[in-house]
């Protein structure tokens, strides 16, 4: 019966001292990830900082790109009409040579803006 005590008494102190380690190595990758997210959360305060400059030119320049993107397919119409005219005309050939440049690609249809009427 003494065995059985001393053995039981022996198990219950290396299964707390195992848990001890345990939780010791737990919490010790916890403080590490707090001080990391600690570290995340000041250098996402320094970033929203820097934004905060920064977003009324951003925005500035977001409106701008919005008019020049309205403008674009007013100039798809005359563009197109010089690209006609270019392709149009036939390019003199150089004496005793044939036209050796294949036929001119197009960009596919449906491109440009064609107004209406």
């Amino acid at each position: 019966m003494k065995r059985l005590v001393v053995l039981t008494v022996i198990a219950i102190t290396v299964l707390t001292g195992g848990l001890a380690l345990y939780l010791f190595w737990v919490g010790t990758l916890l403080s590490r990830i707090a001080t990391n997210l600690e570290e995340s959360a000041d250098l996402a305060r320094d970033i929203d900082g820097h934004a905060k400059v920064i977003r009324p030119g951003v925005m500035r320049i977001n409106r701008i790109g919005g008019v020049v993107a309205g403008a674009l397919p007013l100039l798809y119409g005359p563009a197109e009409q010089i690209v006609r005219a270019v392709a149009a005309r036939p390019a003199p050939e150089p004496a005793g040579q044939g036209s050796e440049s294949g036929t001119r690609r197009s960009r596919g249809e449906g491109v440009g803006f064609n107004p209406p009427g």
